[in-house]
């Protein structure tokens, strides 16, 4: 009988663990859908501040011009390319394909497709990336890593 109640609270503390790690791990796949969501809105609202918020402190991204970079070159050439009033950017809302979630850390594959226009030419990118979320003492989201390139260059930008 001993033995019958010590396994049923096994299976009873196995099924609560995994109901309960599901259930942050849908609350901390909403978090980062978000916090990407709002990059976007920033980002097509010329708010350097705010897309640069996503980035955590000791970001490495790798990027085709830029394979080594840092927060802040990231953000430095971000800034420079919102400030550029002759030229329209507009990101969609991003194609998340697949977000894993283990602990404090998270890789999100995603897709964004970009539309630039500069002296009425126009032009349609799309991006495909790895980002690696890492959870701050904060608890907010940030990329800690990243790796982008272009499946489609954009004529307007080159």
């Amino acid at each position: 009988m001993i033995r019958l109640l010590l396994a049923m609270v096994i299976v009873f503390t196995a099924v609560g663990a995994s109901t309960s790690a599901r259930a942050d791990g849908d609350s901390d796949t909403a978090a980062i859908t978000n916090r990407l969501q709002r990059w976007t809105q920033a980002f097509n609202a010329r708010d350097a501040a705010g897309v640069c918020d996503v980035f955590s402190p000791d970001l490495i991204s790798t990027v085709p011009e830029a394979l080594d970079g840092s927060r802040d070159a990231l953000c430095g050439r971000l800034s420079a390319v919102l400030a550029k009033p002759e030229l329209q950017l507009h990101y969609d809302s991003p194609d998340i394909r697949e977000i894993i979630v283990s602990g404090d850390i998270a890789i999100v594959r995603l897709f964004w497709t970009l539309t630039a226009q500069k002296a009425g030419e126009s032009s349609v990118s799309t991006e495909a990336g790895m980002d690696i979320f890492k959870r701050q003492r904060d608890g907010k989201w940030s990329i800690a890593r990243f790796i982008s390139f272009s499946a489609t260059p954009n004529k307007v930008l080159q």
